[in-house]
């Protein structure tokens, strides 16, 4: 619909809306660099107009390369929208030697941040809308959790470099705020769970501390069972080595799966953004000082709570 003179906004309320968009966000006294390679920089989203940025690559990577089906605001403004972000703080990689049209630095890697406490004051966890987070809670009410989500590289910088930047923004981000555990839905790609069922039945069985796991809300829940007939994503019969399982795996999976993660073993299904997802917690107290050394960051200065 086609604005006309009398429906347009008054002037004060056009320059709120403006300005609400323009101000900086509050990052809570950190950043907004928090590590760097090269050209390459990991930093928090510190203006709206950095959020949008980061919303535009999930867009790219979500709904133009995946399976997700925009609604229309989505596919009018060509962003990842959701009502999350407004809350959330966005960790991005950006890439100083391949400005966008403007002159600022690409967005090339994205990683969507929820703490605990801000979820508690707002509309709690995203995981929740498919996972009974709130039993994990109430499990462990020391623990201070934060949700990672809505992560995603360029398909130009798909490789060791970004992965690694954003893991060391992610440290030095829950070293901040004295994170105990990082959780989340770790997505599989195609919204039929029976592809992944050697893949989910492999991480779940890989260790972690069962405490952690989450069962999914009744209905998403999918039930992959035990016929001995299940078939790979390939039309394989089940039975893959591991290593052959672990090249499958996307690489953010793998990499949560090498921190020694807890896998839920019941998966539920996105169908809105086509995946298969697997409730993910990574307690931080659990990840050995040697893969913290391969990502170029310190262990903690003391044990986090478990």
């Amino acid at each position: 619909m086609a604005l006309t003179f009398a429906s347009m906004p008054r002037p004060e309320v056009a320059q709120a809306f403006l300005q609400r968009f323009a101000r900086k966000r509050d990052l809570a006294g950190l950043g907004p660099v928090l590590a760097h390679a090269g050209a390459l920089e990991a930093r928090l989203a510190a203006t709206g107009k950095e959020v949008r940025r980061a919303q535009g690559l999930r867009y790219r990577i979500f709904f133009e390369e995946g399976g997700a089906i925009p609604n229309p605001a989505v596919r009018l403004t060509r962003r990842d929208l959701c009502r999350f972000d407004s809350i959330c703080d966005h960790l991005v990689v950006v890439d100083r030697a391949a400005p966008a049209r403007d002159g600022s630095p690409s967005v090339v890697g994205v990683y969507r941040l929820l703490r605990q406490d801000v979820a508690e004051r707002n509309f709690g966890f995203y995981s929740a809308r498919e996972f009974e987070v709130e039993r994990l809670i109430a499990r462990r009410p020391g623990a201070r959790l934060l949700e990672v989500g809505r992560a995603c590289v360029a398909e130009t910088h798909r490789g060791r470099r970004v992965l690694e930047l954003l893991w060391r923004g992610l440290w030095a981000y829950a070293r901040h705020h004295a994170i105990d555990a990082m959780i989340g839905c770790a997505s599989l790609p195609g919204a039929d769970p029976r592809a992944h069922a050697a893949a989910i039945g492999w991480l779940s069985a890989g260790g972690g501390d069962p405490s952690w796991r989450v069962a999914p809300r009744s209905e998403r829940r999918f039930t992959l069972g035990d016929d001995g007939h299940r078939r790979d994503d390939d039309g394989a019969q089940g039975g893959l080595d591991a290593r052959a399982l672990a090249r499958r795996l996307p690489p953010l999976v793998k990499g949560y799966w090498r921190l020694g993660a807890t896998f839920s073993p019941v998966p539920s299904v996105d169908a809105a953004f086509g995946a298969t997802d697997v409730f993910v917690a990574l307690p931080l107290c659990d990840v050995e000082a040697r893969y913290l050394k391969h990502f170029g960051v310190e262990p903690p200065p003391r044990p986090l709570a478990a």
